[in-house]
């Protein structure tokens, strides 16, 4: 797939507008792939503004791999408790405990046999921390490229869009698009009359949005954050069910997979 318009010109600009107007978040203070990795593992379905002093308490208690590997997964619950998904707070000590024992991989490959580690966290991690010169396909990164090109972008001509457009140093890059895409790109109502790359757009009105998440509210989500809550304070996890509504059998299942999942003892 090949690009219209300079590609360099449009990646220095965007790169120069990213040096200027980057977003101050803690985690990008100091390069290190723990930082990238805890940062990421909480945004996943979290907004910014929720996550920063949740990511600032978390890395203060446990500054590093080892540090995190040796907490208890209650510990671990406790910090994350109102992140929601309670299993990615077990995967990051997981992978942590793995990084603490074996050093960190420095490849996008080697970064995916972490626990909990996909694509995208693979890739920001190699970029931003290892200068490995790939590209970290985000909801952001989707739709701004998609308006360079002019069409909706997914699955594998997105990925190759992405493969050719990215400049190095890779990890300024795809954090510079994360920003563009937060703050002017964004879905609807794009401010285009700001955009340091509004002369090599095509169609700043293409985005076709992610599709909508389920609601909390009478969720399996909402359950099963109601038990661990329910076991952290040490009440019964039926009667934290039955306060939501649910039967004996919902109760049951989902503690089931809470345990199979290691978020909760057997």
């Amino acid at each position: 797939m090949t690009m219209g318009g300079d590609v360099t010109a449009r990646n220095d600009a965007l790169v120069a507008w990213y040096d200027e107007h980057r977003r101050r978040l803690p985690w990008r203070e100091v390069v290190d792939p723990y930082l990238t990795l805890v940062s990421e593992a909480m945004l996943q379905q979290t907004q910014v503004s929720r996550v920063i002093p949740r990511f600032e308490a978390f890395v203060e208690r446990w500054p590093d791999p080892a540090s995190l590997a040796a907490a208890t997964t209650d510990e671990v619950l406790a910090e994350w408790s109102g992140l929601g998904y309670n299993s990615r707070a077990i995967r990051l000590r997981d992978a942590a405990a793995i990084v603490a024992r074996d050093g960190w991989p420095t490849s996008v490959e080697g970064l995916r046999e972490l626990p909990g580690v996909g694509p995208y966290t693979a890739a920001a991690i190699a970029s931003i921390a290892f200068g490995e010169p790939v590209a970290a396909v985000d909801t952001n990164l989707r739709r701004v490229i998609s308006r360079w090109v002019g069409e909706p972008l997914s699955g594998r001509e997105l990925a190759a869009a992405a493969a050719e457009l990215v400049a190095e140093p890779a990890g300024t890059w795809n954090q510079a698009l994360m920003d563009l895409g937060a703050t002017l790109c964004r879905p609807t109502d794009p401010r285009c009359e700001r955009c340091p790359v509004a002369t090599w757009c095509t169609d700043p009105t293409v985005y076709e949005p992610p599709p909508r998440q389920s609601r909390f509210e009478g969720s399996r989500r909402q359950l099963r954050g109601a038990l661990v809550r329910a076991h952290l304070d040490g009440e019964d996890p039926l009667r934290a069910g039955h306060a939501l509504g649910r039967t004996d059998a919902e109760v049951d299942r989902a503690l089931a997979d809470l345990r199979a999942e290691g978020v909760l003892p057997s």
